[in-house]
């Protein structure tokens, strides 16, 4: 099977979560602490896959100059976009409560909801097709990571479009789509970078970290403080030493 082949695979795999959780969520009514619990748990998986196996490896590629450049570039483009976004009524997409009704403009709120979650997993899919470079091979690490934290991400966010109103079809058509794209981000972050010199990988790679950072400071770690309070910290630990051990013993 042609390796870019595989990373769309492996990035389709990876979004798919989303589709599960979003499925666990719309079905069940989980305890609010339940999904913020596992939305920090997938905070410090996210945040460990980024800090050893994207920044790292950008450094260790190219040095700190691209590596900084990168990382910095992808939390403003991030950033901007999700200011963007959350004005089209998508700021709390997040979040299993709190989410505006469909019915107040909910023509906006869907398409800011729709390019939220857009922004949200391009740059992680992209990380899936961009680490594949160096060796041809997928960082087990990185696709579990990335697996890990959509599934909260789903269901936190499935949760509060029920409560808001929004019909299934909407929800796990989105959910669908994303999972989709995140297949062809995977496979354009091999196929599209993989003529670019060392440099601009690894500048790309630490964008794609700085770019997901910057998403899991703005909308799923609030989501977490918000139902566990005291623990999110020590369960976003967990998960990171958890992560951090995946990439220890995948390396």
């Amino acid at each position: 099977m042609p390796t870019w082949l595989q990373a769309g695979l492996w990035g389709l795999l990876s979004g798919g979560a989303l589709v599960l959780g979003a499925a666990v969520g719309f079905s069940f009514r989980l305890p609010k602490r339940v999904v913020a619990g596992v939305m920090a748990f997938g905070a410090g998986v996210l945040i460990s896959a980024l800090s050893f196996e994207l920044v790292l490896e950008a450094y260790k590629q190219a040095g700190a100059g691209p590596t900084a450049l990168g990382f910095a570039a992808g939390a403003v483009i991030y950033s901007a976009a999700n200011w963007g976004v959350a004005r089209l009524g998508a700021k709390r997409r997040k979040r299993s409560e709190g989410q505006p009704p469909a019915g107040d403009d909910a023509s906006g709120g869907a398409a800011g909801i729709a390019l939220g979650a857009l922004i949200d997993g391009i740059p992680e899919s992209m990380a899936i097709g961009l680490t594949m470079l160096a060796g041809g091979g997928v960082s087990t690490a990185t696709v579990a990571a990335i697996f890990v934290s959509n599934i909260p991400e789903g269901l936190s966010s499935a949760a509060g479009m029920k409560k808001a109103g929004r019909p299934a079809g909407f929800v796990f058509g989105l959910w669908s789509a994303i999972a989709v794209i995140s297949g062809l981000a995977a496979l354009a972050g091999y196929a599209v970078f993989g003529g670019l010199s060392a440099e601009a990988q690894a500048a790309t790679t630490a964008l794609a970290a700085g770019a997901i950072l910057a998403m899991l400071m703005d909308t799923m770690i609030p989501e977490a403080f918000e139902g566990v309070h005291d623990h999110s910290g020590l369960i976003a630990a967990t998960g990171f030493l958890c992560a951090f051990a995946l990439s220890v013993l995948g390396g």
